[in-house]
């Protein structure tokens, strides 16, 4: 089991005995209604990390590596663009007047196939993942914000919580005083 979930499992079964020594326990004898929050402890590691961007992902350990990540994101921001699958599309067309002038199918299925496409669509396609790609990490940096916002809610209805509870554990006493000053029957 992992730490996350053996955190979980443990704050879920503390949380169980505070609310049934709130409600009274197993006797039904009446105890002081106290709540103590202790946040989860993958809360302050994910503070500290903040959210995770693919370049993140980037190997940092040598040189040697820094430089290799380095190197394929230049290439592949450069060749990933509509620009170069033009450019490829003009070199592709050079050879085509010599497929052409061959007049044989299998030189023009050839060009098409092996020097056309391969060349053109591979710009192209790294056109639509580097799109894909920045709208994955928006929308991971938005799940992100929600879940930072949800996560500061939360910590707000606890703070609201932590007042209520005060408030009655004050109601709860004044009224044991209340009752303790009654003459016994």
């Amino acid at each position: 089991m992992s730490d996350d979930k053996a955190a979980k499992r443990s704050g879920d079964e503390e949380h169980a005995s505070q609310a049934s020594a709130a409600s009274g326990g197993e006797r039904g004898e009446r105890q002081s209604m106290t709540f103590t929050y202790r946040p989860h402890p993958y809360i302050a590691r994910r503070k500290l990390q903040g959210s995770i961007k693919v370049l993140d992902q980037l190997p940092k350990d040598t040189a040697i590596d820094r430089f290799n990540a380095w190197l394929a994101v230049k290439i592949t921001r450069s060749v990933g663009t509509m620009w170069c699958a033009y450019g490829f599309a003009a070199l592709a067309c050079v050879s085509l007047p010599a497929a052409i002038a061959s007049h044989d199918p299998v030189v023009m299925v050839s060009w098409i196939s092996q020097t056309f496409l391969q060349l053109v669509l591979l710009s192209v396609i790294m056109v639509g993942q580097n799109i894909q790609g920045d709208a994955s990490d928006k929308r991971a940096q938005q799940t992100y914000n929600d879940a930072e916002a949800m996560l500061q809610e939360a910590l707000q209805i606890q703070e609201h919580l932590t007042v209520q509870d005060n408030h009655l554990q004050r109601q709860d006493d004044r009224l044991e005083e209340i009752i303790s000053g009654l003459p016994k029957a």
